[in-house]
């Protein structure tokens, strides 16, 4: 079927000519075309084309967009929306003083979430987790990333991956699972840890990528998590196995994260909240994207990562939310967005590079997804705001008006999803 999107009053391209990623301060060129609609041709964009040459063509389906901006649908790389129970406590003891690092300590935390989630059956969790994805699409994300790691056991971390596969065999956008036992210690190995790695590395890794549940290997580099040794050892497996890699590191301290990660070429290094000087040196000009997560300096008032010193040192920058119960209950990529241009100084151009192109490069789907080029896939959120900064500006406001995902429209405002 050949459908047309007609005559938006803006089409932001994220145009890459080619090259499917924005690296320093290329990411500001975003590349708006006015005057133009979209055709697409078996769920793939197959032209952009003047208005004036629309009576041109014959379309099967026409949606008219007047008035209204389109972007590339959003890519939400990372989120651990694939969690049970709540830890609204431990935001309370925040508020009077503990550190995220203190809780953990005191048997909180990840633990917490881990409990709620084994205590829960595969139909409980898919029903608590819809409504999450459910509320990303409304914001126009056509793909979303989702981690494991809140069961921390063979059994518990198959059943969380079995989860987001049902989601993504049943669901109308991407849904990408990631494997990410190497969280924390559970509770039963936290004297044990040469146990526990030996059941990722055994036994979790090969049956996960056998049985298809996960091309995406992620993990913790963190004190009181996994130490780079400890990571290393999963990736040199993970990378035989065949495994797509990302890391976690640079949240709360240096421990060797950022080097581990570039020895495997990992395909994005996550939070940098406390990178160094000597680290950025190392990142730039790397493909490895550094994918920044500001609602959790936000949600546990902590400093952010130097977005603009990494984009100033060339280095490919995308954002998320990272949402997950503990430290970034935010389930808001829009709010990200703001955060971003008010605490971190980035242009509104460079958010819309890091919230498309740059993070669907951080998953290595940039030359599918990401940009509104000919070829790619049909995928666009729809704004109801006349020039895209509108969509920062209105700060925790929901501006999306409609989700196309592959030419077809998934979300649109005031009907059910």
């Amino acid at each position: 079927m050949i459908k047309l999107l007609k005559s938006p009053a803006k089409i932001v391209t994220v145009d890459t000519d080619g090259l499917n990623y924005k690296r320093g301060k290329d990411s500001s060129k975003i590349n708006v075309l006015y005057d133009h609609s979209i055709v697409i041709e078996n769920n793939i964009i197959k032209d952009l084309i003047p208005n004036s040459k629309v009576g041109d063509h014959t379309f099967e389906k026409v949606i008219d967009l007047s008035g209204l901006t389109i972007l590339p649908g959003l890519v939400e790389c990372h989120t651990h929306t694939a969690f049970a129970g709540s830890r609204s406590n431990e935001f309370l003891m925040r508020l009077k003083g503990a550190t995220y690092e203190e809780i953990a300590e005191s048997g909180g935390g990840i633990i917490s979430t881990v409990k709620a989630v084994r205590q829960s059956s595969f139909e409980e969790l898919v029903r608590i987790i819809k409504p999450k994805i459910n509320l990303f699409i409304s914001q126009g994300v056509t793909t979303l990333e989702i981690k494991s790691g809140y069961g921390l056991s063979y059994y518990d971390e198959i059943k969380i991956l079995q989860v987001i596969n049902y989601f993504k065999q049943t669901l109308p956008i991407n849904i990408i699972p990631t494997f990410l036992g190497a969280h924390t210690f559970p509770p039963e190995y936290k004297n044990d840890h040469k146990k526990y790695l030996k059941i990722i590395i055994d036994e979790l890794l090969p049956f996960i990528i056998k049985n298809g549940l996960a091309e995406y290997v992620d993990a913790f580099c963190e004190k009181g998590a996994f130490s780079s040794e400890e990571v290393d050892k999963i990736f040199s497996k993970a990378k035989k196995l065949g495994y797509k890699l990302r890391l976690h590191t640079e949240q709360f301290n240096n421990v060797g994260g950022l080097d581990v990660a570039l020895k495997h070429n990992s395909l994005s290094v996550d939070h940098l909240e406390v990178i160094s000087e000597n680290d950025i040196t190392k990142l730039s000009g790397s493909d490895t994207v550094a994918v920044l997560l500001p609602g959790v300096s936000f949600f546990l008032n902590y400093q952010y990562a130097p977005a603009r010193k990494l984009i100033d040192n060339d280095i490919i920058v995308a954002l998320s939310t990272d949402f997950n119960p503990g430290s970034s209950n935010i389930p808001d990529l829009h709010l990200i967005m703001s955060l971003a241009a008010l605490k971190m100084g980035m242009s509104a151009e460079e958010i819309i590079s890091g919230v498309t192109i740059n993070s669907a490069k951080a998953l290595n789907m940039n030359h599918e997804i990401g940009s509104i080029e000919i070829g790619k896939h049909a995928d666009f959120a729809v704004f109801d705001v006349n020039d895209y900064e509108d969509i920062i500006y209105n700060i925790g406001q929901n501006l999306n008006m409609m989700t196309i995902k592959n030419g077809e429209i998934v979300y649109k405002r005031n009907m059910e999803n």
